[in-house]
């Protein structure tokens, strides 16, 4: 993966959205949204199928046979998503505030969110140990004041960064992984790309990038996987136009 092609495929696409049909958009993103719902709860143990999400999402039916809480994580998920969408398209950049309303929309009527853990977690099967609570705390403060200043990173790069590092701190008992995921949603969108959604299917490839930095700092490995992501959803937009009559 080349960072001049995907720019490139990037800029295409910011030059062809403009004659795509609205409805053409509307369709990709409403199906995205549901795709993203269920592949970012699904990977955290969510039961719910893609078709039962989009129920849920689409046409705010309920589900037998499944619990309050997978419901709840899924209306959620699309609840933060639009928050993101809005703060996003009033050019506003990403903050420890946003951050906490992401994860306190992600976790309503699940647990108080938007509050840092007092308390140490561990990761089964991780070979890293996330911080104590006091220097947890020191190092999101420090991941806030370093996020405008990583001029050294690409904006994938970034992106996967941001998400790599915010999981690897840890700071809630839980919803770190769907939160980081909104996080680097947030810093691809707010440079002009795509969102992208990690199959749950792929979540052994994604757990061991993620691995990978937080073992050995190595951020190669997640964000070749971001790029390839990124590159797959702005194909499927190059592909319409480039489809004949």
């Amino acid at each position: 993966m080349t960072w001049e092609r995907l720019l490139q495929k990037k800029e295409q696409f910011c030059q062809i959205r403009e004659y795509i049909p609205k409805e053409v958009l509307e369709s990709f993103d409403k199906s995205f949204d549901v795709e993203y719902a269920h592949n970012s709860t699904a990977i955290e143990g969510n039961t719910l199928t893609l078709v039962q999400t989009r129920v849920i999402l689409e046409e705010g039916l309920s589900v037998g046979g499944k619990t309050l809480r997978e419901i709840y994580e899924v209306t959620n998920h699309a609840k933060a998503f639009d928050y993101v969408k809005k703060r996003v398209s009033k050019g506003l950049s990403l903050d420890e505030s946003a951050m906490k309303d992401i994860h306190a929309l992600l976790m309503e009527n699940i647990l108080t969110g938007g509050v840092y853990r007092n308390v140490e977690v561990r990761i089964s099967g991780a070979g890293f140990k996330p911080p104590a609570p006091n220097e947890m705390y020191r190092q999101v403060k420090n991941f806030f004041a370093d996020l405008p200043y990583r001029t050294d990173l690409n904006p994938i790069e970034l992106a996967a960064w941001t998400h790599a590092e915010f999981v690897k701190i840890h700071p809630f008992v839980d919803g770190n992984g769907r939160t980081s995921r909104m996080l680097m949603n947030y810093q691809l969108m707010a440079r002009g790309f795509l969102p992208i959604s990690i199959a749950k299917e792929s979540r052994l490839e994604y757990f061991e990038a993620l691995e990978a930095y937080a073992v050995d700092g190595n951020l190669t490995p997640f964000a070749e996987m971001v790029a390839a992501l990124e590159e797959a959803r702005l194909d499927e937009y190059l592909a319409i136009v480039q489809e004949p009559e």
